[in-house]
């Protein structure tokens, strides 16, 4: 694959991975637009891995807390990242379950531009319109194992191309009273038992069909999208607050229209 293409496709994720505007309905959508060969499962792969490092590395701290939680379990001190992991876990537990279940289907069936038109639409107007009913009546600190369990839930639906993860869990997270700069947090550190879950299981295909070579595209890729998603989690945190969704669902209507015209012009 071309060196520039590559580029592209891991500045894309990097962008929108964490962005509630999805990062697999573009990857689907860029060699449609582009006529650009798919750029295949090996740099998928690559630019999810690269995302996973930059969560990581901007929330280290709040990662390393969770873990020291776990391995000192008598702690009090450590109570914080204990309970924020424990969260994590369950709402992890619904999509671990699903994806396991149809994750290979949904890849191979249900990646199609009008799918992804409908899921980019439909679910951008949801979460304007969650953003805008639920006021915010608790903190990231008081929510209940319940509310985990629910946004757990609703990340099933990122199974579908178009759907946004981020978007998502963060228009369930809205919808059980978190801030914005909270659901956007809570969002992304879900993302890493995620995007782990999600890369082991294409990885695991891989390795099936005898194509799990590591080159140097899918290097550059996962570097590209490490440094772009790290560079775009900060924005985020720092404005999603005084933004607000606005702008994401306007993009999203306009792409979500821009990809009917598509495929009904085809």
């Amino acid at each position: 694959m071309p060196f520039f293409h590559i580029l592209v496709l891991a500045v894309i994720q990097g962008i929108t991975e964490f962005l509630p505007i999805s990062s697999s309905g573009h990857l689907l959508i860029i060699p449609t637009l582009t006529g650009w060969q798919d750029q295949g499962q090996s740099i998928d792969i690559a630019v999810h891995v690269g995302t996973l490092v930059a969560v990581i590395a901007y929330f280290r701290k709040d990662v390393h807390a969770i873990i020291m939680a776990f391995l000192r379990p008598t702690d009090n001190s450590a109570s914080e990242g204990r309970r924020l992991g424990q969260h994590i876990i369950i709402a992890s537990i619904p999509i671990i379950v699903a994806g396991g279940a149809v994750y290979f289907l949904i890849q191979g069936e249900l990646r199609s531009i009008l799918l992804v038109a409908a899921t980019t639409i439909f679910f951008g107007l949801f979460l304007g319109w969650v953003d805008k009913k639920y006021p915010v009546t608790k903190e990231i600190g008081t929510i209940t194992v319940l509310d985990s369990f629910i946004i757990g839930i609703f990340q099933i639906l990122s199974l579908l191309p178009g759907t946004s993860r981020s978007g998502i869990t963060m228009s369930a997270a809205r919808m059980r009273g978190l801030s914005r700069s909270d659901s956007a947090y809570f969002s992304i550190l879900l993302s890493i038992p995620t995007i782990l879950g999600a890369g082991t299981l294409a990885t695991y295909h891989l390795i099936q069909v005898g194509d799990a070579q590591i080159g140097l595209d899918a290097i550059l890729a996962g570097v590209v999208s490490c440094l772009v998603a790290f560079m775009v989690i900060s924005l985020l945190m720092r404005w999603i607050e005084k933004i607000g969704y606005t702008p994401f669902i306007i993009y999203r209507l306009i792409l979500g229209v821009m990809l009917l015209v598509l495929y009904f012009s085809t």
